[in-house]
């Protein structure tokens, strides 16, 4: 298994590496730590000509060997540059190129309130990726959190539910850690109509959690640690909030269901909950488990 790392050499770059990190570790997995830059920046020709050309990609070579310096011995790391119009695109390519199966990004860049504030590269990563992104939150550098502690899989009811479920028992499985399956259900608008009846909300939401409890379990071996709620509150940032959260926990969710087949998009309930988060996320695309390519 093979995770890309977009980087840069600012804190954000380095949240990306410490998270990238984390996950390598847990699920036994190799980073590639990469770069990428602009065509009339790019990589030297053969014949050097002394310009500005030669002097940032011999900079980007610097930044990645100090990056990679600071990878511990038991995580397998790799750097590379590329050259691409678009740094998005670029990683996407590299992602492909390598067979990666994930790609990891700060979220530092300026964009949302809170421990996250996406960047335009980050935004169209997730507009764009056919694998799922792992969004490090400021100052995840900072943490001396080794490994994934619990994932948290947050699932609804709509298109790409299974999906992300699925996708969700396999990286517990292969990280040896614990699941929490948490119903959106009582949060979807798209049950107004229950909305003056909270009872009968509150036993739709639970009665899904059930299923999906089941549902996981079935993938999981036995005696595998999964459990199951209910987001419950005001509002998706209020109830996000009231779940217990610890340094090392994960977040996986869906893509929007605007989304195109195989693509991220950041839907408006994920959008909320980056406001009050302060552990990685996972975004997850519709397809995956139907992704060949």
């Amino acid at each position: 298994m093979r995770l890309v790392v977009g980087y840069l050499a600012t804190p954000g770059g380095a949240d990306a590496v410490a998270l990238g990190v984390r996950l390598a570790r847990s699920l036994g997995a190799e980073l590639d730590v990469c770069m990428v830059l602009p065509p009339d920046r790019g990589v030297p020709a053969m014949v050097p000509t002394g310009g500005y050309e030669e002097l940032l990609a011999e900079q980007a070579g610097e930044w990645l060997n100090e990056a990679l310096a600071g990878v511990p011995d038991d995580v397998v790391a790799h750097s590379h540059v590329s050259v691409s119009d678009s740094t998005a695109d670029g990683l996407i390519n590299e992602v492909k190129r390598l067979g990666a199966q994930a790609v990891v990004v700060g979220g530092s860049g300026g964009g949302l309130a809170g421990s996250y504030s996406l960047g335009s590269v980050v935004n169209e990563l997730l507009h764009s990726a056919h694998v799922p992104v792992a969004v490090a939150p400021k100052g995840t550098r900072l943490s001396a959190v080794e490994r994934v502690r619990e994932v948290t899989c947050a699932i609804g009811e709509r298109a790409g539910a299974g999906t992300l479920l699925n996708a969700a028992v396999r990286a517990c499985k292969a990280a040896d850690v614990p699941l929490r399956l948490v119903s959106l259900v009582a949060l979807d608008p798209m049950f107004g109509s229950l909305r003056g009846d909270a009872d009968a909300l509150r036993e739709r939401a639970m009665g899904h959690a059930r299923r999906a409890l089941e549902e996981a379990k079935e993938s999981l071996p036995e005696g595998f640690s999964v459990t199951a709620t209910v987001a419950e509150g005001a509002s998706v940032e209020d109830a996000v909030s009231r779940l217990p959260w610890h340094d090392g926990d994960v977040i996986m969710v869906g893509s929007s269901r605007l989304a195109a087949p195989r693509r991220l998009f950041l839907g408006s309930t994920a959008a909320k909950m980056l406001r009050v988060l302060d552990v990685p996320m996972v975004v997850v695309p519709r397809t995956a488990d139907k992704e060949t390519a």
